[in-house]
């Protein structure tokens, strides 16, 4: 092996190997294990939160696949509809050209060419990642076989009566010009003002004040609204106001949906640009007035004066003719919630359109029937109210978008527009009663991205293709074992992934629901662009310098301050860049990070801690390979094991357990753990260095060859172990100790997962006790500032029976690796104030002083010791003195100083007693 651990070279090496030996793909035997990936965007690249989410799916794939069972982890891309049009038209505009000079053909032929030379790249990306995923089975919302499934479940829902077309209220995007979902509105607080306006009442009688932040929507109000318990406006309800600026009167309705408290308690009410508005609308009969155009220009239906213009050209002119008739009662600064669309950052407008929509009753009662009934389980379970309260509140999913890349709605209108729905033109010219030459128009809408992601689990296995079932491992592969995702899509894509699955197939598609927490940057903020903080896992993998980073941190942002205290921030907290740390190092970190429910933040110091820990594992394996040579070992006798292999045989089937059990239930962070303190405290720090003597050329031969043979075998279980979280590195060592070890394979991803053998109390209760002693007569040197191969005397004082016992079998291995020269058994009652004392258990260890330090200078050492706990004693006592403190601060801070007022007494009364025992020495 290498003398250093690269981890660059050996990841370039594995990954190709097993994907050429098809390592990713179902076995066929064993019980199933599926996993599907929820499919990133075509235009995707891998984000910290991908990388997290697939670092965990891999290491179930890869622990179910050492445990004999038969893993499926289903990948694949969305074809991202909104993203991907918008890469494609910039792309078009980098070459010279417009969008607008293609037609809708040439258009999606030109995203086909970018998807075929430029799409994808979050694919290589998992690869980089060491994604075990079965690539041959790779799918595309937009292959042929999955847009079948899409338009044969359009077809069946209309045909069921669950799929209509009508106008309702949307997301509307001005800029893209279409529908978008609510997971592509990003809600911002920005600062905008509130405006009170003055409606005069029809009978002369006064006027009421309403106050709005979009004072333009005014031109499309249908009434003002009052509580039907505010007694201030109880005569207003049923007569009628002038709406300003405008030939109109409105009404004036009573509706429990307006605050008595917040304003003057009356509201205006826009059906056709406000969803709260939209209900109250509907509840009173009203006909929604529709002012804007699809670019959010004032359309006819409001006054002449304002026609044609911007929806904030229209506000101003609006606010200035308020002005003009006196009708302006007051302009306030004022903060709201501002909904912008994720793609083009644009005003989002409540807006009515037509639109295609699924009727969530009935399915909605499916999806939340099979989460009640138990067939899909949450982890953690609190998920479950969460998905609950959503599902208890559906409304109509909208599920057309006005693009031209996606999957079309098949469905045509004649002339008449009449709508004829069928899986092509011809089925549904045939199901009409039209002539044979009428003319039908296919709708130019396309269904949103997550219709087609909602069939993602048995599309991808086949459906509805009978053959393809078959051959796919329909029956076999559905239910899925379990979903990773995080909470924000669970309203749209795993709660309609189950209505959709178990609708159609009557199966639900997955059993369990692992929901992980979201990665935010070491401050605890979320990452975001606009922030500044995003890390991009393929840097944290690569390296990057400084400049390169600062770079990619600042390159989108608009405005230059901000770019500027960007690049500020990032040279001060990576003055050096960011260090390669390899593939494995980043998912151990991952996995380590894991816990449940809990939002990650995410510190380098903590990769450069495992990449520490992976380092140290290599010079394990280094060490054992240099014992144990390259052939196969010969298997001892079990009575030739001594004690020490007997322990860490132990020490490696409770981690075996405990990883077990940790992935059972998904606590990645335990089993890391588990596996990060068996490695480096027990296998690394304690039993190399106590298998030495067993390798000595003086030592007896039979334990010389258990102890290789237990090195080996340990450590080629270890690997398995850790194969899951760190696949290269564990590839490269295995590929090495398999020989010696005796196990027989191409790669470790053909082995199978270690059994834990059965627990010797005995030998771990003697490994824990010669730890302690050897601990503590080294925490003594230090203290001591001896040098560590310099020999010393050893006494030890009380004790049991045991405990001599032990000595009397532990001696020489004590002498030789704590370096004493000689151990003596004393009276208990022998004075040590001539010994630096150190405790291990019941056992009280003295090591003389004379002849191995000054006692001067131990004195003049021990005193400053002394000066610093008399500080902080004095420290503690002053804080607890003061009874503002001791009222005030939270409990938990007020006891903690407590402990450390106890801990300072005690270490102070420990110091003056051993100064005034080596002074009388002096």
């Amino acid at each position: 092996m290498d003398k250093t651990y690269n981890p660059d070279q050996i990841e370039a090496r594995w990954y190709p190997y097993w994907e050429d030996k098809g390592c990713f793909k179902p076995s066929g035997e064993g019980e199933p294990f599926t996993i599907l990936l929820p499919p990133p965007n075509v235009t995707g690249t891998l984000h910290m939160g991908h990388a997290f989410q697939h670092t965990l799916m891999d290491a179930l794939i890869r622990y179910q696949r050492l445990k004999g069972r038969d893993t499926l982890w289903q990948v694949g891309v969305d074809h991202a509809g909104i993203a991907t049009e918008m890469v494609v038209t910039r792309q078009i505009e980098a070459e010279g050209g417009k969008r607008d000079d293609y037609t809708r053909e040439e258009f999606i032929e030109k995203v086909w060419d970018w998807k075929e030379h430029s799409g994808s790249t979050i694919t290589s990306q998992m690869r980089r990642l060491g994604a075990s995923a079965d690539w041959s089975r790779e799918r595309f919302t937009m292959n042929p076989d999955l847009s079948e499934a899409v338009n044969e479940t359009f077809v069946r829902l209309f045909e069921e009566g669950k799929i209509y077309r009508g106008p309702r209220l949307v997301n509307w995007d001005p800029v893209l010009k279409t529908a978008i979902s609510d997971l592509e509105v990003v809600n911002s607080e920005e600062q905008g003002k509130l405006w009170s306006i003055r409606y005069p009442r029809t009978d002369g009688e006064g006027d009421v004040i309403v106050a709005t932040t979009r004072p333009e929507t005014l031109l499309g109000d249908v009434c003002v609204a009052v509580h039907p318990d505010d007694d201030r406006y109880a005569d207003l309800v049923g007569k009628t106001v002038e709406l300003p600026l405008t030939d109109r009167q409105i009404p004036v309705v009573a509706d429990e949906y307006v605050d008595m408290e917040f304003g003057t308690g009356c509201v205006k009410i826009t059906p056709a640009h406000d969803f709260n508005d939209w209900e109250v609308g509907s509840r009173h009969d009203f006909e929604p007035i529709n002012i804007f155009t699809p670019t959010a220009e004032i359309n006819d239906n409001a006054p002449e004066a304002y026609r044609g213009l911007d929806r904030f050209e229209a506000r101003k002119r609006v606010i200035e003719d308020l002005k003009a008739q006196d009708l302006l009662v007051e302009e306030k600064p004022h903060t709201l919630m501002v909904p912008r669309g994720d793609r083009s950052g644009q005003v989002i407008e409540p807006y009515l359109t037509d639109q295609w929509f699924v009727k969530m009753d009935e399915l909605g009662k499916i999806g939340l029937d099979a989460v009640e009934s138990g067939e899909v389980e949450f982890v953690p379970g609190n998920w479950i109210n969460t998905y609950r309260h959503w599902m208890e509140n559906l409304q109509d999913w909208c599920i057309s978008r006005q693009l031209w890349w996606g999957h079309r709605i098949p469905a045509w209108y004649d002339e008449d527009g009449n709508v004829h729905v069928g899986r092509t033109e011809d089925e549904a010219r045939a199901n009409s009663d039209l002539p044979a030459d009428a003319k039908l128009t296919q709708d130019e809408d396309v269904l949103e991205t997550w219709f087609s992601s909602a069939l993602w689990a048995h599309s991808t296995l086949g459906w509805p293709n009978e053959a393809r079932m078959n051959s796919e491992g329909f029956d076999r592969y559905l239910p899925t074992s379990v979903l990773i995702t995080g909470f924000d899509i669970i309203f749209f894509w795993v709660a309609r992934m189950i209505m959709m699955t178990k609708h159609f197939t009557g199966e639900v598609p997955f059993e369990q629901v692992y929901i992980t927490g979201l990665i935010r940057d070491r401050d605890g903020q979320k990452m975001s662009k606009s922030k500044g903080n995003v890390l991009d896992p393929i840097d944290l993998i690569d390296g990057i310098d400084l400049e390169s980073l600062v770079d990619k941190r600042t390159a989108s942002m608009m405005q230059p301050q901000k770019a500027k205290a960007v690049a500020k921030a990032t040279r001060e907290e990576y003055p050096d860049g960011i260090p390669a740390f390899g593939a494995d190092a980043l998912r151990f970190t991952f996995t380590a990070l894991a816990g449940h429910g809990r939002d990650i933040k995410f510190d380098l110091g903590r990769c450069e801690g495992y990449r520490n820990f992976l380092n140290k594992l290599w010079n394990a394996a280094r060490f054992t390979l240099m014992n144990t040579g390259e052939e196969k070992l010969p298997v001892p006798a079990e009575g030739d094991y001594d004690v020490l292999s007997r322990w860490i045989r132990s020490a490696l089937g409770r981690t075996i357990n405990e990883v077990d059990a940790a992935l059972a239930d998904y606590r990645f962070d335990l089993a890391a753990k588990a596996l990060y303190e068996f490695v480096w405290h027990e296998f690394c720090d304690w039993y190399l260095e106590l298998a030495k003597p067993a390798l000595a050329e003086d030592a007896d031969e039979a334990t010389a060859r258990a102890t290789r043979h237990t090195l080996a075998t340990v450590l080629e279980a270890t690997l398995k172990l850790l194969h899951p979280f760190v696949p290269f590195i564990t590839e490269e060592i295995w590929q090495r100790v398999r020989i010696p070890a005796g196990v027989e394979a191409e790669t470790i991803m053909a082995t199978r997962w270690p059994e834990a053998g059965a627990i010797d109390e005995a030998a771990e209760q003697d490994a824990e006790w010669l730890k302690t002693v050897i601990s503590a007569i080294r925490s003594a040197r230090t203290e001591l500032g001896l040098a560590p191969g310099k020999p010393m005397p050893l006494m030890v004082q009380l004790g049991g029976d045991d405990d001599h016992e032990r000595l009397e079998r532990f001696g020489s291995l004590i002498r030789r690796l704590a370096r004493i020269e000689s151990i003596e058994r004393v009276s208990d009652d022998r004075d040590s104030g001539d010994c630096a004392v150190a405790l291990a258990g019941n056992l009280r260890l003295l090591i003389p002083l004379a002849g191995l330090v000054d006692i001067g200078e131990e004195v003049a050492r021990l005193n400053k010791q002394l000066e610093r706990e008399q500080k902080g004693l004095a420290q503690a006592e002053k804080k607890l003195a003061n009874e503002r403190f001791v009222d005030n601060a939270p409990a938990e801070v007020v006891d903690k100083e407590r402990q450390r007022l106890e801990e300072h007494k005690t270490k102070v009364c420990e110091l003056s007693n051993q100064i005034d025992k080596l002074s009388r020495l002096q």
